[in-house]
This record gives structure tokens, C-alpha cells and sequence, in this order.
């Protein structure tokens, strides 16, 4: 199967998913039960004795339906979202929305397990994301989607992403246990026509020395300060832990939603400090100050529900002081000084100076956080990344950079390149685990088209109206 068939496939389904959890909210799921059907269906059919209303119906997979209008408004969001369907057609998307509904009607067929408390904690962080972004008019939202009420917006929006569980969850269970060993990987190398092969843009290999100012135990004790203050003022004067998270917390990512979380003892999402704190509160019940790699926490536990705990949390960061921040400096300055004049090789200099963790006893050598490897393909490396290493050449030492991160405000790092390889041809034993990655989704898509042959076989299906023209890949028209 040539490469770009591939990859094509792998896109328009990858961008389908994501959308049956997007905020569009019409026309979710509906169960037609009319009059006695006209089209016969297999007897395990889950539309019993009914007929679909042909108006506004492009196609019924199992108990779910779509709508004529569906696949417009996902195209348009689609759009808004900044995604590139040039190439795409229309019957491919269509395609790929009845592969999600088939996906979500196998997946209650085969009683595959919806997880509630998560479903409706993500519908939650979106009302709350929605309203942040609207200044909390819940108003103007409920006209936006066309809802009578709070209440019902909620409902749609709880099915919405239910069906795009179902449908992930069903596609991990066809996938997850597929591998592929070292002769399948060879054999589909083979099987490729060379002038078919990929051609793999330029890489490199990275390395980087990190120097992180230090925060003094004042102001450590600072920040521990502050969380009592809140903690007190919440427990004895009755103010709201939620009102001083949208105030205070220096935790960007749960802002938005008040702080909360919902941690699941048999799903650790969290750093160990944080979730030993949680679980070791009462409800209701508020934590001391303690400290994480991300800095100091006070964490409000509002509801047990068996293996769910929901908590709110404040996060404050330690400020930095000036005369910490210049020692940094220096000291960077000086690492850098030594690279340059050849005292000290860079792999030297990061195993002794080097704060960074997960680099520090690799030499410096830096991980790809997409491959797990330590090549970095320039066309696909992030932006800020590429824009610090884009002018240096290999071995080169580039200047003291100043940066930031989830944890750290401030940090000084140098970079270097330990490697490059330029654009090439795919060569089977260099580029092996890219090879692999290919050969382990051809087998997926394989694995998938069968699984579809045979469930759309088994299932109720029915399209309609011009859709009924397209040439799909799938039998959805059981015409084969």
C-alpha cells in the first residue's frame, strides 16, 4: 500500500474523532422510531421495526443517525480549527463520520464501559472554558447552541462526547494488542517501490545544559504564608476557595475551571506529592501548604465518588529574586566560556552543571518528545525549539538563552548540535523505527478494514441521497 495512501487515511479519520468531541453540539445522537420499516435488515438490527424519516437524514448506522447538515458543520469547524482538507473530499469525510458511528454502535453492542464521572467532568471543563471565554454569560451561550436551558445544553453535550469515547475506545480495542516484529517490518520495506519510498527530511541531534535560578527559603516560606492565609479565611470566615483559585493559582491549565480536578486512584494522572495529599483528605476537608516540583499547593477535596475524587487546588510559585537570578547567569556564562575555549566537552559540562533532570546524565543529549528517540526532524520540530538551533552549525555552542516552563519562571540553557543527518531516501537500517511506526499502521488500517467488512455486514446501515453516489472505500452501501 503506497505511503500516502496511508497517511491520507490516517488523517481524515484522526481528524473525525477529535470532532465527536468538539463543541458543536447539533444533532448528537437520535433514535427514529416511526412506522414499520420498508428496508429489511438483519435480525439483530438495532433500529427494531422502524423507519427512518427520509427528510434531513444522510444516513443511518445502527441506532445512530447523520444528518444532512452534519457534515457541513463539521467541515466548517474543521475549518475554524485550522485544518487542511485540501485533497479531501467530501464523500471521504462522510466516510469517516459513519466510521465513528459505527465505531460508537459496536462499542454498545460489545458493552464496552462508559466512564461517567470522566465524561461528564470533561463536559464540565467545557462549559467552564466556554464561559471563561464569554465573561460567564450563560445566557448568550444557551441562544448560541440553541438551548432551553443549562440543563439540556448539558445533555447534548454529555452525549456528544459519550459517543466520541465510544467510538476511541472501540478503535483502541481493534488496534491496541496489533505489533508488528522485525520481519514484518522488513517485509514491508521490501514490498514498497523505491520510487514510492519516503524521503525523511534533515535531523538533528540535540544536546542542552539547563541552569535554574535557585529560590531562597524566604520565599518558600512566603508562599507557604499565603496558602495558610487562604486556607483560614476559607475554613473560619466562609470565603470561597473557588473565587481565590480564579484570583491567585498560578496554574494556567485548571484556571478556568476553578482549579478542579478529578483523580482516579486506579489512573495516576498526577505528581505523586499531589495525589498522597488528596487522597489522604476527608471531604470537605482542606490540605496543608506542600510542595511539588511545580512549587507549593493547598488542595480543597469536595466530592468522594468510590474510586473518583474531585478537588479543587491553588498552585503559587516562589518568586525569584534578582540576586538568584544573576548567580544564574554567571554561572551559565561561565559553563559556556569553558565550552568555548575546549576546558570542558559539552557532555562534561551537563553531567556536572546541568539542572535539568532528564537530560542531565544523557550528556545534555536531548529526548524528541514525539519519537522517544533523539533525532529531532526539522520540518515537524517545535517552533521555539527550531528558532534557538536553526543558525547553528554541528558542534557549534549557542549563546545563553533564556527560557521558561510549566515549573520554572526562569532558566538559562546553551544548545548544541552533536548530529545532523540531511534529507534522504528511507534506508531500512537507519531510519528502522520510522520504518516500523509505517509498517505498524499499515497492519492497524488492515486490521480496521476487516473488522469494518465484517461489522457493516452485521449492522443496520442505510444512506441516503447523494451520498448513495460516492465511491466509498468501506461497503457502507453493501452493494459488494
Amino acid at each position: 500500500m503506497p505511503l500516502r495512501t496511508i497517511n491520507s487515511k490516517f488523517i481524515i479519520r484522526a481528524i473525525l474523532l477529535c470532532c465527536f468531541i468538539s463543541f458543536n453540539f447539533s444533532n448528537a445522537q437520535e433514535i427514529i422510531e416511526d412506522e414499520k420499516p420498508q428496508v429489511e435488515k438483519p435480525k439483530d438490527s438495532v433500529v427494531n421495526k422502524s423507519r427512518i424519516k427520509a427528510d434531513g437524514v444522510a444516513a443511518v448506522v445502527g441506532e445512530f443517525i447523520i444528518l444532512e447538515s452534519d457534515l457541513d458543520r463539521e467541515i466548517a469547524q474543521l475549518k475554524a480549527q485550522g485544518a487542511d482538507l485540501e485533497g479531501i473530499t467530501r464523500c471521504e469525510l462522510f466516510g469517516s463520520l459513519l466510521e465513528g458511528k459505527l465505531y460508537a454502535h459496536q462499542a454498545i453492542q460489545d458493552s464496552v464501559i462508559v466512564n461517567e464521572l470522566y465524561i461528564q467532568s470533561l463536559v464540565d471543563q467545557q462549559i467552564q472554558g466556554i464561559l471563561a471565554q464569554t465573561k460567564g454569560d450563560m445566557a448568550g451561550m444557551l441562544k448560541f447552541y440553541k438551548k432551553d436551558s443549562e440543563a439540556a445544553l448539558r445533555d447534548e453535550m454529555y452525549e456528544i462526547n459519550k459517543n466520541g469515547y465510544l467510538a476511541r475506545e472501540m478503535q483502541k480495542k481493534v488496534t491496541d494488542e496489533i505489533e508488528v516484529t522485525p520481519e514484518e517490518v522488513r517485509q514491508f520495506f521490501n514490498d514498497i517501490p523505491k520510487e514510492e519510498r519516503p524521503t525523511f527530511g534533515t535531523e538533528l541531534k540535540l544536546a542542552e545544559i539547563v541552569v535554574i535560578p535557585d529560590v531562597t527559603e524566604e520565599a518558600k516560606q512566603a508562599v507557604i504564608d499565603k496558602l495558610n492565609g487562604f486556607k483560614k479565611d476559607v475554613e473560619e470566615n466562609g470565603s470561597s476557595f473557588t473565587t481565590k483559585v480564579l484570583f491567585y493559582t498560578d496554574d494556567t491549565a485548571s484556571k478556568s475551571t476553578g482549579g478542579k480536578y478529578t483523580l482516579n486512584r486506579k489512573q495516576p494522572r498526577m505528581v505523586k506529592e499531589f495525589r498522597d495529599v488528596a487522597f489522604s483528605l476527608q471531604e470537605g476537608e482542606i490540605s496543608a501548604p506542600f510542595e511539588s516540583d511545580f512549587g507549593f499547593h493547598i488542595i480543597l477535596l469536595e466530592k468522594i465518588r468510590g474510586q473518583e475524587y474531585d478537588v479543587r487546588h491553588i498552585l503559587l510559585r516562589p518568586e525569584l529574586t534578582p540576586d538568584a537570578i544573576q548567580e544564574a547567569k554567571d554561572e551559565v556564562d561561565e559553563v559556556r566560556a569553558k565550552l568555548v575555549d575546549g576546558t570542558l566537552t559539552f557532555a562534561e559540562a551537563a553531567r556536572e552543571f546541568s539542572d535539568q533532570k532528564e537530560t542531565k546524565y544523557e550528556g545534555g543529549q536531548m529526548t524528541n518528545p514525539t519519537t522517544q528517540d533523539f533525532n529531532f526532524e526539522l520540518t515537524r520540530m517545535d517552533p521555539e525549539l527550531y528558532s534557538q538551533i536553526q543558525e547553528l552549525k554541528d558542534g557549534e555552542i549557542s549563546e545563553v538563552l533564556q527560557d521558561e516552563d510549566r515549573v520554572n519562571r526562569i532558566k538559562f540553557k546553551i544548545l548544541t548540535v552533536t548530529d545532523r543527518i540531511d534529507d534522504h531516501e528511507a534506508e531500512f537500517a537507519r531510519d528502522y523505527l520510522k520504518i516500523k511506526d509505517l509498517a505498524l499502521q499499515d497492519k492497524q488500517i488492515k486490521a480496521i478494514e476487516k473488522w469494518q467488512r465484517a461489522t457493516i455486514v452485521e449492522t443496520y446501515i442505510k444512506i441516503n441521497g447523494e451520498y448513495r453516489d460516492c465511491d466509498f472505500e468501506s461497503n457502507w452501501l453493501k452493494n459488494q
